[in-house]
């Protein structure tokens, strides 16, 4: 019987990671190559060949492509998304600006939040009123999107974002605009809110669309160039999107709602946190991804994914709340840092080293790349450190230039402070942990949880090479680098279920609650889910999860309640209590509460590839040694001998003691001295504090 295969490909800023499973035999390909930022679909296309000569006939094979990218936060973030109008209710074409209110910093009176994305001049109000309670007022007039429609044209516009006020109470003015524009403007992209976020908080809805519709063009033209160059290529497998949620989506939902995407890339290597946190049996995990533009964080609780939909994208000040533009989807709850190898180093103005969030990405790469880098970088620091080898770079494909690298770094940084070559270079190296320990201590701090008590999964192409010092610095005492670490997203990919979330306004006091009324509205909900995971499988095993978001009547915030068929309001009103007093310390009996939100989550189950354990340990195995480097020691503030060992050489059972250096084909895990590594059955890298690692 003929192998299927399953492939996956994670675009990110600096490389593009592939993973290919044979489904039978459970082998796994895994290739590496530079992304093209300009259009990443190009790298892609490029970077499977590599899988043709390794894996004779699995085009024809692949049963499923998942892929995940970073292309939608990038636009936002960089402004590369298209000339975007906004429709409005006549009055309310400020939203954007007034915001919440909040300022960014107390005290900073010039912390200003980001431009938004739609010029006021392209905010064009319509003569339109529905009430809160979907009464319409005032429908829209066929003469008003006429002359709409002839602004639009007349400035470019290439996107349009609909929100009307109330709309999620009753969509039919939107509705009619966007049958209006279809006809009027048929080149024109149309988002409207009540499709996107049917959900009360206008501001909220209002961004979000705005985003939506700001990134709809450009993620349209690059999944279907992208498509097409699979098809052109030999596959003829369908093509499914990683979501914001940690669920694959088909394409429509991808080209249709690309928000959905906003975290695309950095939620696939957080599946994996998850994953690894359920094999062992770990109650709580920080997934901790390095690659070569980003790092990313996520603490994982009780194997249990956290997710939110109070997410902000393009912060103007890195990790402040209320400085970014609000997205309202499900999507995974973590922190995203500019912090990569291709981060650059300088000497600011006063005098101080200063390492990102400046990448030299892909293109043209760090110094060492010898792809007229100029900009001395993480990894220039990493080589003249010891911890890579020039030879055995991206496996290989990519040989380091070390003189370069030494040279840029004297000059840049050495020669500027007075410090040696190797001083200027563990600098680099210990400010870009700073940073990202600063960032991760407080993601794990705004989630109720503390660094000390967690266990860090570390992966991606520089995760591995710095997860001993961060760990270090957040005074961790064990930390796991899984199988295959430097593509780790990638396999992600595979082990991801088909999901899709909704979220819903149903707004009811709960003295007066329909139940019968909620279960129907929930079960509608269920079936436009089930329309949705059709476009990826239509003879899978659905589950569906049901929540509700419950608060005090005339209260801003809610509290979110899982709930069964044979609830009703008085064991609703029960858990609702429970949950509010364990989040707030207190619960008011006699205050009236209401529901918010309905909220219905529904997955393809089965369909995910799970990591399967390698062997029964032996613990007499012996690790064989390919040889000694010179390495930097952060414990003894000095180069000092490191064994070197192959990944591919290393079996269940055998034990390392630093310091010492594991290299494989897309990554490289030091450890240092104090330090003690035990290979797991799964091929993992489980490293634990053995000793004192601070002078």
């Amino acid at each position: 019987m003929p192998s299927s295969y399953r492939l996956a490909v994670d675009v990110g800023g600096t490389f593009t990671d592939f993973a290919l499973l044979n489904e039978g035999s459970g082998e796994i390909h895994i290739a590496k190559s530079l992304t093209t930022p300009d259009d990443p679909s190009v790298g892609v296309l490029t970077g499977i060949t590599a899988f043709n000569q390794a894996v004779a006939g699995h085009l024809e094979s692949t049963k499923r492509i998942a892929h995940a990218t970073t292309l939608v936060a990038n636009a936002v973030i960089e402004r590369k998304g298209a000339l975007t109008a906004l429709l409005t209710t006549a009055g309310f074409r400020d939203v954007l600006e007034l915001r919440r209110h909040v300022r960014v910093t107390t005290y900073e009176l010039w912390a200003d939040p980001p431009e938004p994305l739609v010029p006021r001049w392209l905010r064009l109000p319509v003569n339109e009123r529905v009430f809160s309670d979907g009464t319409i007022l005032k429908e829209v007039e066929s003469s008003d999107i006429a002359e709409v429609a002839k602004v639009l044209r007349n400035e470019g516009v290439t996107s349009v974002a609909v929100s009307f006020l109330h709309s999620y109470a009753n969509a039919e003015n939107e509705r009619k605009v966007v049958e209006l524009l279809e006809t009027l403007a048929p080149n024109i992209a149309v988002t409207r809110s009540s499709e996107v976020l049917p959900q009360i908080k206008e501001y909220e809805r209002t961004s979000t669309t705005v985003v939506n519709a700001y990134v709809k063009p450009l993620t349209q033209r690059y999944l279907s160039n992208l498509e097409r160059g699979l098809v052109e290529s030999g596959y003829n497998a369908p093509l499914n999107i990683m979501l914001s949620n940690g669920g694959l989506g088909s394409i429509k939902t991808a080209a249709d709602f690309p928000i959905r995407l906003i975290e695309s890339g950095p939620v696939a290597g957080a599946i994996v946190g998850r994953e690894v946190a359920t094999l062992l049996g770990l109650s709580e995990v920080l997934s901790f991804d390095m690659g070569g533009t980003t790092a990313k964080a996520c603490l994982i609780r009780n194997q249990t994914l956290p997710i939110t939909d109070e997410l902000e994208v393009a912060r103007s000040k890195r990790f402040t709340k209320s400085s970014g533009f609000p997205v309202g989807v499900p999507a995974a709850n973590m922190i995203e840092i500019g912090a990569g190898g291709g981060s650059i180093a300088r000497v600011n103005q006063m005098g101080v080293v200063q390492v990102g969030p400046e990448s030299a990405g892909a293109d043209p790469g760090p110094i060492c790349y010898g792809h007229g880098g100029l900009g001395a970088t993480v990894t220039d620091a990493d080589l003249v450190l010891g911890y890579l080898n020039p030879d055995h770079f991206a496996g290989g494909s990519i040989a380091l230039d070390l003189a370069e690298a030494s040279a840029g770094i004297t000059e840049q940084i050495a020669g500027e402070q007075g410090r040696t070559l190797v001083e200027a270079a563990w600098t680099i190296h210990d400010v870009i942990n700073e940073t990202m320990a600063t960032a991760v201590r407080m993601h794990v701090t705004e989630r109720g949880g503390n660094p000390d008590t967690a266990t860090m999964v570390a992966f991606g192409g520089a995760g591995p090479v710095h997860a001993c010092n961060l760990a270090r610095k957040l005074r961790m005492e064990r930390f796991i680098i899984p199988l295959r670490a430097g593509v780790l997203s990638a396999l992600g990919l595979l082990i991801a279920p088909p999901a899709y979330d909704i979220v819903r306004t149903y707004k009811s006091p709960l003295d007066t609650l329909d139940w019968k009324d909620v279960l129907s509205s929930m079960k509608k909900m269920e079936e436009e889910i089930g329309l949705s995971l059709d476009g990826i499988d239509t003879a899978g095993k659905r589950s569906y999860w049901r929540e509700v978001d419950v608060g005090y009547i005339g209260q801003s915030y809610q509290v979110t309640v899982g709930i069964e068929d044979q609830f009703d309001g008085a064991m609703l009103q029960k858990h609702f209590a429970a949950l509010y007093r364990e989040k707030y310390g207190y619960f008011y009996a006699d205050v009236p509460a209401e529901i918010v939100n309905l909220r219905v989550r529904g997955e393809i189950v089965q369909m995910g590839f799970r990591l399967k354990p390698l062997e029964t340990p032996d613990a007499g195995a012996v690790a064989p040694s390919s040889g000694v480097r010179e390495a930097y020691s952060a414990s003894e503030r000095r180069m000092m001998p490191h064994q070197v060992y192959q990944r591919t050489m290393l079996v269940p059972g055998m034990r390392l003691i630093g310091p010492a250096i594991v290299e494989e084909a897309t990554s490289t895990t030091v450890i240092d001295q104090g330090w003690t590594l035990d290979v797991d059955s799964f091929g993992s890298l489980s490293v634990r504090r053995t000793g004192v690692t601070d002078r």
